[in-house]
């Protein structure tokens, strides 16, 4: 394809350390590993990139506006540090008339608010584990759920507010969860039925005919005896804690041809359903009687070779640089068939 020149949007803010003491939130870094990697391998690719940063100010926004380019890679997680405004990044590029890789707007909202999408995969079949939302002072939706739950924010990612306590068994435990998750997070409640399985993801790439890649397991069989297994902050991000260095993605050799294909045609099924596009993953659980459970859907997933969805591609064949020129690709290709 022809060699453009791309602007790499990313999001910077000065950490107030006294403001975050006490965040429950997990830290992240402000120059991420991805922004860097990103920009060399669109070099490599032969594209001219360019930084574009976003540091919370509206100073930044309108460098942004008055940029040039002819593609934003957009890796952008949050605005001034708030990880569910990623959503108004996608919505004043769109505004400004900018063509950007990954999700829009719409299909960061959707994935982010948990109920939300759940209400939608039900509407189109596909299952999601059994949920209750609760709001302060009121319930606004609920199955008949049993213990263990897992409770967590009904709009937050990368974890956020899931912990191995987040996985209860008693009414006390729900109780002080639900408040727990209302007073840190500002946020309503998701009760989901606790799952007990493998954790599988499938990554996906492409618009008109996507494409889902080799599945990755998350191996948490090695996880402490008597702890939950799930991907919570401190499998993700605590990097001391036995949990974290126990864990690791992996390539699955047993699940057989019929489940690995069930896998990818419903991966490809949430893709679509809530709108994600360029590229995105879908995390499953297997339950031990063998049904199949979306957990959520995450659109812009992390681009580190090391990442799960790098890890995917790279076992279909692709090198990192050849993954990320391929999402520009699809995405210059969906704006010149008239997407947005």
């Amino acid at each position: 394809m022809a060699k453009l020149r791309i602007g790499v949007l990313y999001d910077f803010w000065w950490e107030d350390a006294e403001k975050h003491a006490d965040d429950a939130r997990p830290p992240r870094k402000n120059a991420d590993e991805d922004v860097q990697e990103v920009y060399e391998a669109l070099k490599r690719a032969g594209h001219n990139p360019v930084y574009l940063r976003l540091d919370g100010t509206p100073q930044s926004l309108i460098e942004l506006a008055t940029s040039e380019s002819d593609l934003i890679f957009n890796l952008v997680e949050s605005f001034g540090g708030d990880d569910r405004r990623d959503i108004n990044v996608a919505a004043y590029l769109e505004l400004l008339g900018r063509k950007f890789t990954g999700a829009g707007a719409s299909g960061l909202y959707l994935a982010q608010d948990k109920a939300l999408a759940k209400k939608i995969f039900a509407f189109h079949g596909i299952h999601t584990p059994y949920f209750a939302t609760v709001y302060r002072g009121r319930t606004d939706h609920s199955h008949d759920i049993q213990f263990p739950v897992i409770v967590k924010p009904a709009r937050e990612d990368r974890s956020i507010g899931i912990q191995f306590g987040a996985v209860c068994g008693a009414i006390k435990e729900l109780m002080e969860r639900i408040d727990y998750i209302h007073t840190e997070f500002d946020t309503p409640a998701l009760i989901e039925e606790y799952i007990e399985g493998r954790e599988l993801y499938v990554s996906v790439l492409g618009n008109d005919k996507p494409e889902a890649l080799p599945i990755v397991e998350l191996d948490l069989s090695k996880l402490p005896a008597g702890t939950p297994k799930i991907a919570g902050t401190e499998v993700k991000w605590e990097e001391d804690t036995d949990a974290y260095k126990k864990t690791k993605p992996i390539l699955p050799q047993d699940l057989g041809e019929e489940l690995e294909a069930r896998l990818k045609s419903v991966a490809v099924q949430a893709f679509q359903t809530l709108q994600l596009r360029d590229y995105g993953r879908i995390d499953f659980r297997l339950a031990l009687d063998g049904t199949l459970h979306v957990l959520e859907v995450n659109p812009n997933p992390y681009l580190l070779p090391s990442a799960e969805f790098c890890m995917a591609a790279r076992q279909a064949g692709r090198s990192f640089p050849q993954l990320i020129d391929r999402i520009v690709e699809v995405a210059m290709a969906r704006y010149a068939n008239g997407g947005s």
